[in-house]
């Protein structure tokens, strides 16, 4: 037997294996590079403005990166939903001229605004928007997702926008002079909003009627010793048979400041009634008043005089109910008390009426 047989096999197996491996398989069809279709298209309307956003495609249909110039055309189509193809498209972009964002926790998101033709607007009619991403050979996987926009008119803001400041907080003025034409089912109300000075995001505060001359609203959320800016804006409602109604807000107003310092003191309270008592304990004279209803308020301070004697307070800190008890009376002597009250940050009112009672010389 020949010893040498079994190495001699196993290398002739080992070629074999190695040859097959080098073996070409079935051809991969090239890549066509198409930019898999945005999904995520929404749209905003402001007044005659339309802001669409959307993450843009970074792989292709067949997950390769993205690494050639692409062009973004924006759709746009009146009174016809679905869209089958772009057509015309209203704007295109070089991808070099898009900017994203990076929101939290999400992906990129790219924003292009356009203004509408003054032609289009209508309460019967409705815009209908899709992107494509175009490869460099002008190709594309398809259409975007697609979102419509109703283009019924929205009036200007309201004129004379002021913030002024009194004791109750800030207080919101406006005035409308020209109340747009009445059309059928179309409505209008307002929107109130608010934000901190140097913060991005407005809040809703309030909504108000929409109607003729002047008009104003209290700010009653805010809080003292903040910096706000305010806004008011038009919201045009369509009514719509059988469906939700449509609301589009108009432009936004100017934006007017306000610092909330509180130099207001509260009101002066009243009502002070001072009444004597002694039966089987200690003379006294029991104090009570009406109380303030202030948010802000820290308490009252009670004063005290006798004849020939100016007010002092009795009171080492600011009491917290309408109510409070002299022990410190003697038989035969008249006192004199007055109620101020005093907020959080220290404004004081002025003192309240007098109220005037005796202790008797004998308690019978």
């Amino acid at each position: 037997m020949n010893k040498g047989f079994p190495l001699l096999a196993l290398c002739a197996c080992v070629l074999a294996v190695a040859a097959g491996c080098a073996a070409p398989g079935a051809p991969m069809p090239p890549s066509l590079r198409l930019p898999v279709a945005v999904d995520d298209l929404s749209a905003v309307r402001k007044g005659n403005r339309v802001i669409l956003s959307w993450s843009p495609p970074t792989e292709t249909t067949d997950h390769q990166t993205i690494h050639w110039p692409t062009v973004t055309r924006i759709c746009r189509v009146v009174n016809q939903f679905p869209i089958n193809t772009c057509g015309v498209a209203v704007k295109e972009f070089k991808s070099s001229e898009l900017t994203s964002a990076t929101p939290a926790g999400r992906k990129p998101v790219v924003s292009v605004e356009g203004v509408l033709p003054e032609s289009l607007i209508s309460p019967q009619n409705q815009a209908t928007y899709a992107v494509e991403v175009l490869n460099q050979h002008g190709r594309s996987a398809g259409l975007s997702n697609q979102v419509r926009v109703s283009l019924v008119a929205t009036p200007p803001p309201p004129s004379q926008f002021h913030v002024s400041l009194d004791a109750q907080g800030p207080l919101l003025g406006w005035n409308i002079v020209n109340m747009p034409a009445a059309v059928p089912g179309v409505s209008h109300r307002l929107r109130l909003y608010r934000r901190e000075h140097g913060k991005a995001g407005f809040v809703l505060i309030g909504e108000e009627p929409y109607r003729s001359g002047e008009d104003e609203a209290r700010d009653t959320s805010f809080e003292w010793e903040h910096e706000y800016e305010y806004k008011i804006d038009s919201v045009t409602v369509l009514a719509q048979v059988g469906r939700p109604e449509i609301e589009v807000e108009g432009a936004d107003s100017a934006t007017v400041p306000l610092v909330a310092h509180d130099i207001f003191p509260p009101a002066v309270p009243g009502g002070l009634q001072a009444v004597f008592s002694s039966v089987g304990q200690k003379p006294f004279i029991d104090l009570t008043w009406a109380p303030n209803t202030e948010r802000d308020l820290a308490g009252y301070i009670v004063y005290r005089r006798t004849a020939g004697t100016d007010f002092a307070a009795i009171t080492e800190a600011p009491i917290t109910a309408p109510a409070w008890r002299d022990t410190e009376v003697h038989p035969g002597d008249t006192y004199y008390y007055a109620v101020s009250a005093i907020d959080l940050r220290g404004n004081q009112s002025a003192r309240s009426a007098t109220a005037e009672e005796s202790a008797p010389k004998e308690v019978r």
